[in-house]
């Protein structure tokens, strides 16, 4: 989905760290930077990337998430990349016998958010693309974080587990509606509008003598006035349906009467 609002500036608000563990591709940390900045993450963290770091291939492939990139920071280990947070959380689709709370993203991002309320640093493991985490990396996270996803393929590319993560961050304390109508500058129709519509659609109906078997009126009408209260009308749209309504009785008036 295309579409950046340039106007918006970067801001500080804290956010979880997200760590990669030995990424193998500069293409990779720079997709990965593009999901954070779509989510307003800005801590990302490489341990030890494979191809070095800067990387050009991560500039190309960030497209304009550079905020993320220029502040990168490189360890040589994953204890050095985590010594400064309170509390890591590991990705990970396969078990690993090991004793820890078990997250979904949504489940994390909750926990997650409660943590730093308490002023404690956060930060999120992913594994190298091949391989993921090693279980000395798993081990030093307070808890898992799996997906539930497809059994048959749990697989994810880096990009699409960081974008998971980071859209349950951003989402969990977002305050945009579930689904709005969109009506632009239009002003929604009052009932008295939209019931003069209706008088006026079915006193031209009653002329073209479209109710024509008395006890199928109300079942016909209020079909008909069920469609047009759902529509949820604005009062432009209740003008144009009035004068529809009026073209057509005119041209009713006008057309030859059958010989």
């Amino acid at each position: 989905m295309a579409g950046t609002d340039r106007s918006q500036t970067a801001t500080d608000t804290p956010g979880p760290a997200i760590i990669l563990v030995q990424p193998q591709l500069g293409e990779n940390i720079g997709t990965v930077a593009r999901a954070m900045w779509n989510c307003g993450l800005l801590d990302l963290r490489l341990v030890a990337p494979r191809d070095g770091w800067p990387n050009d291939k991560a500039v190309s492939a960030a497209s304009g998430a550079d905020i993320v990139l220029n502040r990168a920071q490189v360890f040589e280990t994953t204890a050095d990349a985590v010594a400064d947070l309170e509390r890591v959380y590991a990705t990970t689709a396969r078990p690993r016998d090991m004793v820890k709370p078990v997250f979904t993203p949504r489940g994390l991002a909750g926990e997650m958010r409660a943590t730093m309320n308490r002023g404690e640093r956060v930060g999120v493991l992913f594994g190298a693309e091949r391989s993921g985490l090693v279980n000395e990396d798993v081990m030093r996270a307070f808890g898992i974080v799996t997906v539930p996803l497809n059994p048959a393929f749990t697989s994810l590319n880096l990009a699409q587990a960081v974008l998971l993560i980071g859209y349950e961050w951003y989402t969990s304390a977002d305050e945009t509606p579930p689904g709005v109508l969109e009506i632009g500058e239009g002003i929604p129709a009052s009932a008295a509008e939209v019931d003069a519509l209706l008088e006026h659609l079915d006193l031209e109906l009653d002329k073209a003598e479209y109710y024509r078997e008395p006890s199928m009126r109300p079942t016909m009408q209020r079909n008909l006035h069920n469609v047009f209260r759902r529509a949820t009308m604005t009062e432009q749209e209740v003008r144009s349906f009035r004068g529809v309504v009026a073209r057509l009785a005119e041209w009713r008036g006008r057309r030859p009467k059958k010989q």
